[in-house]
């Protein structure tokens, strides 16, 4: 039986492919730019799709039959997590080929290519590539997270007050008001307690950034799976606290995340409580 860790190097592999192709395609528009969501829906799947398309030759090699997450929304999902149709029980790939595809159809250089194999709804496997950075976080369960080949560990900061933390929010917010108001509010919440507060890009690889160290801390709002699966993984697997924003072990489906190191998080947790 192929171990979890037995799959980082097909998974780099299919993800380093992905990235190749990302940085050949143009990522601005030409005349007239998009100026409506459906424009800009139809630019973007012009570029995501024989993206897609290279995934999916790779995965379907490498794990034949196990279905892509979206596949399964609404069938046999778990209950809080099916706005990413995982699976309670089995595998599934959750797969995103543009995390932080504003930033890329922007022809700003914050994206990677996120992936992770998700088993009874946990992330077991993961891979995370920014093809501009030149770099790769790779974890599996039980065997520790990397950044091209060397171990990561979380930041070893224990004043909160002199922390560079991070934060996102899940895309299409407006579909979570909710979660809109929590960021809101929990922003200006952190912003007087850190030394800075910074939105750097795609959800997984910050929360990965998190897991090296080269953040302090990345808490979101809002149910936002397919982002924050792989880097969850890489986080726990580095020594990082994950949590949801009650101090719960964060699962799919949660709507807050937060990871920091142990002497971070408490703090954080405090100041995150409504």
């Amino acid at each position: 039986m192929t171990t979890y860790a037995a799959l980082l190097s097909p998974m780099a592999t299919a993800a380093h492919e992905v990235g190749a192709l990302l940085v050949k395609s143009p990522r601005r528009a030409t005349a007239p730019s998009p100026d409506t969501m459906d424009e800009l829906a139809t630019a973007y799947l012009a570029i995501e799709s024989p993206a897609t398309a290279v995934m999916r030759r790779h995965l379907d090699a490498l794990l034949p039959g196990v279905p892509w997450a979206e596949e399964l929304h609404g069938e046999h999902s778990l209950g809080s997590g099916a706005d990413a149709g995982l699976p309670a029980v089995g595998d599934a790939w959750m797969v995103d080929v543009i995390d932080g595809a504003v930033q890329y159809m922007q022809g700003l250089p914050q994206f990677c290519v996120s992936l992770a194999l998700v088993r009874d709804g946990e992330p077991v496997a993961a891979a995370l590539h920014a093809p501009l950075l030149g770099e790769t976080y790779l974890a599996a369960a039980g065997h520790g997270a990397t950044r091209n080949g060397e171990p990561v560990a979380p930041s070893p900061r224990t004043r909160l007050e002199a922390a560079f933390v991070g934060t996102s929010h899940p895309p299409f917010i407006a579909e979570q008001p909710a979660a809109a108001a929590a960021a809101g509010r929990s922003l200006a919440a952190v912003l007087p307690a850190v030394s800075a507060v910074r939105n750097l890009g795609p959800t997984s690889w910050q929360i990965a950034d998190t897991a090296a160290g080269r953040l302090d801390a990345f808490w979101e709002y809002g149910r936002d799976d397919a982002n924050l699966l792989p880097g969850a993984l890489v986080a726990r697997e580095a020594g990082a606290v994950v949590t949801d924003t009650e101090g719960r072990p964060w699962r799919a489906g949660a709507t807050g995340f937060l990871v920091a190191p142990r002497p971070l998080h408490g703090e954080l947790l405090q100041l995150l409580k409504p």
